[in-house]
């Protein structure tokens, strides 16, 4: 077999738009996944740009990160729309995301956020009650206001990825399974040791997620993932009238509507982690908690059903992102976006492409 010129480690959304813009431009790629808890297949297809409340209250050191982040989330917004045109309809809305205040003190907080986020060139814009209710006039009657960020949405993400694995397809390209447990640079390229066999190319792009910082540590680099589990929930199928993405500007949330009808609820309530083998599992005070918000929020679901309950796993780094080569292992280039990765994903791997094929990045 023919050495690849690039292997591609991690078939999530980063790594797969990585493979398919390596092989677009005439590259000899390997895609390879360990079938692992893998984040892009357990999402639930929000588009986040503005700074998520809940990250900034988890993680008050990293939110400078986030901050000088912003012009990577609200590009990575435009990737999507530009992927969906070329792959077709994956049910792709941007009609804004809509963090929620209970009172005055939250309303403050969401003036200052969206005045810092304004300063990075988003389109953010504090709404009154009275704005709010001529775009979601289903609120509950405790939302004194919001922040409207423009630039968001919500795709669906069995669609986007079902779209992707057929480009991949188109392109001759195949998921190769094994599990990457190290790397190891050698005189004229990479070799990554997997528990099936042993791979090698001219370079690798490590686009693993929570598993990164573990592989990368082999060659001389301090990559700080963490995974994260959380879960999420889907209800059965309502009369269409969310558009927006919402948020709440204290508690961990997201709620939008599927073509369908279905509403997805999530936001970061945890999961319990059970290991690299198995799937995390969903713990009831989360799938409670998050549900009970939700209705809060938006009195009309009350009466849904939940279909569905499911857990995944996020990654967290620093707040920052983490993209282009080691400096201890030039032939390695990593691609690991910060939070809110499968926003980020397409970008970043358009981003690894052209940095691999030599050429200008376009950012």
């Amino acid at each position: 077999m023919t050495r690849p010129d690039v292997l591609v480690i991690g078939a999530g959304v980063t790594g797969t738009v990585a493979a398919i813009r390596l092989a677009e431009a005439g590259a000899r790629v390997a895609l390879v996944d360990g079938g692992e808890n893998a984040g892009s297949h357990a999402n639930a297809g929000s588009l986040h740009v503005q700074m998520q409340s809940r990250f900034m209250r988890l993680y008050p050191d990293q939110i400078p990160n986030v901050e000088a982040s912003l012009p990577f989330y609200k590009a990575a917004a435009d990737e999507w729309s530009g992927l969906e045109a070329e792959l077709g309809p994956f049910e792709l809305v941007r009609e804004g995301g809509l963090m929620l205040a209970e009172g005055e003190e939250q309303l403050r907080f969401l003036e200052g956020k969206a005045a810092r986020e304004r300063r990075q060139g988003l389109a953010a814009e504090i709404l009154d009650r009275a704005a709010l209710d001529r775009l979601a006039p289903f609120l509950g009657p405790q939302i004194t206001g919001a922040e409207i960020c423009r630039e968001e949405g919500k795709l669906n993400p069995l669609l986007a990825n079902a779209r992707l694995r057929e480009r991949l397809r188109s392109l001759g390209l195949a998921v190769v399974p094994d599990r990457i447990e190290a790397l190891e640079a050698t005189g004229t390229g990479i070799r990554a040791i997997g528990r099936s066999r042993v791979h090698e190319a001219a370079e690798a792009v490590v686009a693993a997620a929570w598993g990164a910082g573990d592989l990368v540590a082999g060659v001389g680099a301090s990559v700080p993932t963490r995974a994260e589990p959380l879960h999420m929930n889907i209800t059965e199928a309502a009369a269409p009238r969310i558009r927006h993405l919402i948020q709440h500007a204290e508690r961990s949330l997201t709620l939008k509507q599927f073509v369908s009808g279905q509403i997805v609820i999530g936001g970061g309530w945890p999961a319990r982690d059970r290991g690299r083998e198995r799937v995390p599992e969903v713990l009831a005070p989360s799938l409670l908690g998050n549900v009970a918000l939700a209705g809060r929020l938006v009195p009309s679901i009350r009466g849904l059903r939940v279909i569905r309950t499911w857990a995944g796993m996020n990654t967290t780094v620093d707040g920052a992102s983490v993209i282009g080569r080691l400096a201890a292992a030039p032939r390695v280039l990593m691609a690991r976006p910060g939070d809110a990765g499968y926003t980020l994903g397409p970008l970043f791997g358009r981003l690894a492409a052209a940095v691999v094929a030599g050429g200008s990045p376009p950012m």
